[in-house]
């Protein structure tokens, strides 16, 4: 009993470290894993590793592992006792050994698809769960439940059959052991009756042995095959670690950039192109782009969707795959690391981030900055007061996404943390493309009275937003069309992009936009 008790504490503790270190790694991986893996890998996809594979590993796969290990020596001194007992009668032992192997491999071919298949119409399942939790409002807002429930029972049937088809080959291949086990112990029984032994109790230990035997090859070969089954979602977890990272976080001691960096705000691209992903063949977003942003410029960013103004965020943080150079203050950003660049750079996203936890750890994760400096910045962007009236103030809770605020809230919260920051360069992606005009206002108001100082890049659909920048990108198909002053674009008579956008929003808008302009040029 006490060598079985340790036997079994001494493996599942190898399983539990082995499973552990196996976690960790693949999650070390996905977190460190480039914008490109999570483009092609839905979020089901993701989960379900961590989630049904991770179980597999966990809780099956240490279980299955003792059970051969304990098969294979009971099976090792049922036949040294046959042997002992008739050496003869380890002739058809052997054959249906052999029998059973090649059944085995039958089922295992069929088996092994069957799990996987499972596997991949499992994610689907998830996928569609997340996704309908996350826009449940908008699904009830147009009635779209009976929509969302028949494509939910399609993935659910998917699965549900391939599950249902694996049930179904196990339980055949169950029944072919059994019909070969009864003509196995039919044989033995013939053998008896044909040349009977001189000892009468040989018989009865012989054939308790073989159906013995029986029981513990069919149970073996079972478990072997389950722990080839289970071995899928060990295949599928270490899949991930051969996930590609992003590249290094923290650049060596001599090529960190200077804690005081970016002193100016100066950005620069040399050549740039920008892909999304890693085959160097494939075709390029933004394409050979060259220009100069001068420190403390205010540029607007605009263009037709699809035109390329999110992709020049992505270079400026390096989140996709780039040919070229950014250089931010003369230095370039691909010597350093990415904690190096992007910590020195805030950004404003057009959805919102809050993390579940306090308003403090939303504010100031790292716990770098006092209470008074937290309740200052909330004061900038006019939520001291609703801050305040939480139960608990700074640490009162945060729910999953911030859904106790509303989104201008979560969108000032954000500029908030941009305040604290006290970057050289700031980005906004179209940051105001989802909160009132007020709101809109007044993170307008508050980025030219604590960002005056600071390089700012707005992405922008409302051209009010950007017409009082210091200057205005103009993308199109990959390539910067038209840069300078946004008065100079509406009346230069060679500019026709900036033009016709503007343009296109009506005459006394684009009268409206030409005034505002003027009054930034000569002001």
């Amino acid at each position: 009993v006490i060598m079985n008790l340790s036997s079994w504490i001494l493996l599942f503790n190898i399983a539990k470290k082995a499973s552990i270190r196996l976690h960790n790694t693949i999650f070390k991986r996905v977190t460190r894993a480039a914008m490109h893996f999570f483009s092609i890998n839905k979020h089901g996809s993701i989960l379900n590793r961590f989630t049904k594979d991770m179980s597999q590993v966990d809780e099956v796969l240490p279980v299955v592992l003792v059970d051969v290990m304990q098969i294979a020596l009971w099976l090792a001194g049922i036949l040294i006792v046959i042997a002992n007992v008739n050496p003869l009668l380890l002739v058809p032992t052997l054959i249906l050994s052999v029998i059973f192997y090649h059944l085995r491999n039958l089922y295992l071919k069929t088996s092994r698809d069957m799990k996987r298949v499972e596997a991949i119409n499992r994610s689907p399942v998830y996928s569609h769960l997340a996704a309908s939790v996350n826009g449940l409002t908008t699904i009830r807002a147009l009635d779209a439940q009976r929509v969302l429930e028949k494509v939910f029972d399609n993935y659910q049937d998917a699965h549900s059959s391939a599950f249902f088809m694996y049930i179904s080959t196990s339980q055949a291949f169950g029944y072919c052991m059994n019909c070969i086990c009864v003509i196995y112990i039919s044989i033995i029984m013939l053998r008896f009756f044909a040349f009977p032994p001189g000892n009468g109790a040989d018989v009865g230990l012989v054939i308790t042995q073989a159906m013995g035997l029986i029981d513990m090859v069919q149970w073996g070969v079972r478990q072997t095959a389950e722990l080839e089954n289970t071995m899928t979602a060990v295949e599928r977890v270490v899949e991930y670690e051969s996930i590609e990272p992003e590249g290094m976080l923290e650049a060596p001691d001599d090529k960190k950039p200077l804690k005081t960096w970016p002193e100016q705000g100066e950005i620069v691209f040399k050549e740039l192109s920008l892909r999304y992903t890693p085959d160097p063949k494939a075709e390029n977003v933004l394409k050979s782009l060259s220009f100069v942003i001068q420190p403390k410029e205010k540029v607007g960013i605009v263009g037709r969707t699809g035109a390329g103004k999110s992709s020049l965020i992505n270079a400026l943080f390096r989140l996709s795959y780039t040919d070229g150079s950014v250089l931010i203050d003369t230095r370039d950003t691909r010597q350093m690391g990415l904690h190096d660049l992007r910590r020195q750079i805030s950004i404003i996203p057009q959805e919102p981030v809050l993390f579940s936890g306090t308003m403090r750890y939303n504010l100031d994760p790292f716990d770098e900055y006092s209470d008074e400096k937290l309740w200052g910045c909330l004061e900038e962007v006019k939520l001291k007061d609703v801050v305040s009236d939480l139960p608990d103030g700074l640490a009162s809770k945060i729910s999953e996404g911030g859904t106790n605020f509303s989104v201008g809230q979560r969108q000032l919260v954000c500029l908030a943390r941009a305040i604290l920051r006290e970057n050289r360069i700031l980005v906004m992606d179209e940051a105001t493309a989802n909160v009132d005009p007020q709101t809109d206002g007044l993170i307008q108001a508050t980025i030219r009275s604590k960002f005056r100082d600071c390089t700012v890049l707005t992405i922008a659909h409302r051209l009010h937003t950007i017409i009082d920048s210091d200057k205005v990108m103009v993308m199109d198909a990959g390539r910067v069309a038209e840069f300078g002053s946004p008065y100079e674009l509406l009346t230069k008579s060679d500019s026709k992009v900036f033009h016709n956008l503007v343009n296109q929003s009506g005459r006394a808008t684009y009268e409206g936009l030409l005034k505002i302009a003027q009054e930034v040029r000569f002001n």
